[in-house]
């Protein structure tokens, strides 16, 4: 039987607190799945995952549909409670077994070396401290343990990437739950430590107008074997 836990009350380990983004970001993501092709790039984001995996922001547990029966476990990380809530609702709907918990990106609460693989879909634009939360999930990875990632950032030509940095100094980061546009997540992973494989670009949406959030990458690092 699945393990199915959440702290889904507030709390003073919930260290985020955005609930108008929240609300917003969860209508948004459920239109996305089928008028943007989430659900496909969800798909190729976790096929071929097996052991136990650490999903770090899991927002509000799209995901949790998309892991193989391979999945002996996922521990889900969420650090704002509306969001949270509703990842236990996904939860309780998926496949494998998922455990929700409350926690921030920098300061994981697991153990060292615990997962076989750590998936991040759309939170490294987000979180407050970006190395440090790499050096989180690396720690909690054994060695030879694979990244999954889907992360928009910059791209586009000189305007576009402008204009990304401009919304990143003014108004984009406290109307979107503290996100960034212009963060490099293939760069960022590889500062960290870890070992790049096979990533690509993707725009979302993949057909439609190019927007400062449609630049994104989709791809597998892995914790180098020690």
């Amino acid at each position: 039987m699945p393990l199915r836990f959440a702290g889904s009350g507030r709390s003073p380990r919930d260290p985020v607190h955005h609930p108008l983004f929240a609300r917003r970001y969860a209508r948004v993501s459920v239109l996305a799945e089928t008028r943007w092709g989430m659900a496909g790039v969800r798909d190729r984001l976790l096929a071929g995952l097996s052991g136990r995996v650490i999903e770090i922001g899991a927002g509000n547990g799209l995901n949790f549909a998309h892991y193989p029966r391979t999945v002996a476990e996922v521990v889900a990380i969420e650090p704002e409670r509306g969001l949270r809530q509703l990842a236990v609702e996904s939860a309780l709907r998926s496949g494998v077994p998922v455990d929700v918990v409350p926690g921030a990106a920098e300061a994981l609460p697991v153990k060292s070396e615990a997962f076989d693989a750590a998936v991040v879909s759309l939170v490294l634009c987000s979180v407050r401290d970006l190395p440090r939360a790499l050096a989180e999930m690396r720690r909690v990875l054994r060695p030879g343990g694979v990244v999954r990632f889907f992360e928009h950032g910059r791209g586009g030509g000189p305007a576009m990437r402008f204009t990304q940095r401009a919304l990143d100094r003014t108004l984009w980061p406290p109307l979107s739950g503290g996100c960034h546009l212009s963060r490099e997540p293939v760069a960022a992973l590889r500062e960290a430590g870890f070992e790049l494989g096979p990533y690509r670009q993707v725009l979302m949406p993949e057909k439609g107008p190019r927007t400062p959030a449609s630049f994104c990458v989709l791809g597998t690092a892995w914790r180098p074997a020690e």
